[in-house]
Order: structure tokens, then C-alpha cells, then sequence
């Protein structure tokens, strides 16, 4: 079996659907880590430790816990995820094209598959 041709519609439905998922998954799991390093006392730790060498002579040091707060963590993450699914898609699509240019020249992808007895 050879694969000679692949159709770019197909793969860039499939390729953003995945994408998707990616990114559902990528934004589930950074409010989950923030949740649990929130809870551990990760950010207040460290942002005192900050927040004292930053300090001046009048005060106001960098406020580490207010810079990643939730809502800023999860606005970022979800700008990642939305460019991820658009370069995703966009260069699976450009995969397929020139996966079929070369697969005219060379003859594709060979396939052997076999039946389970």
C-alpha cells in the first residue's frame, strides 16, 4: 500500500482539532499547577524573597503574588493556546502540501500491512 497523496483539508480539520484538545489541555493543567503551587505557598515565599531585594529606601518592592495572579497567568496561557492552534493548523497544512510535492517526485510513503491470523 502506498500512500501517495495526502488531502490538506483533511489534515488541517484534523490538525486543529488536535490543537484544540492541546490547548484545552495546556490551559486545564497550568490552573491546576497554579491551584496547587498557590496552596503550597510557592508565590508568597518567593515573592517576599523578591519583593525585599527590590526594595528601595521607600519602599514598594516587586509584588510578585499581584504580576501572577490567576487571571494574569490564565489570560497568558490562553494567548499561548490560541497561537499554538494556529501555527499548529497552519503548518500541518503546509506539511501535507509538501508532503504531496515530494511524494510526486519520490512515489510516497510505503505501507505494508499485514493481517492478524
Amino acid at each position: 500500500m502506498r500512500v501517495a497523496k495526502v488531502d490538506p483539508w483533511s489534515v488541517m480539520k484534523v490538525s486543529f482539532l488536535l490543537a484544540i484538545a492541546l490547548g484545552i489541555c495546556t490551559v486545564v493543567a497550568a490552573s491546576v499547577l497554579w491551584m496547587v503551587m498557590d496552596a503550597m505557598g510557592v508565590f508568597s515565599a518567593v515573592g517576599g524573597t523578591i519583593s525585599e531585594a527590590t526594595e528601595g529606601q521607600q519602599g514598594g518592592g516587586f509584588d510578585l503574588e499581584s504580576f501572577l495572579s490567576l487571571p494574569h497567568v490564565m489570560t497568558f496561557t490562553s494567548v499561548i493556546a490560541v497561537i499554538n492552534v494556529v501555527l499548529a493548523t497552519a503548518l500541518a497544512t503546509l506539511g501535507a502540501f509538501i508532503y504531496n510535492l515530494s511524494a510526486g517526485f519520490v512515489g510516497g510513503v510505503e505501507l505494508t500491512l499485514a493481517e492478524d491470523e
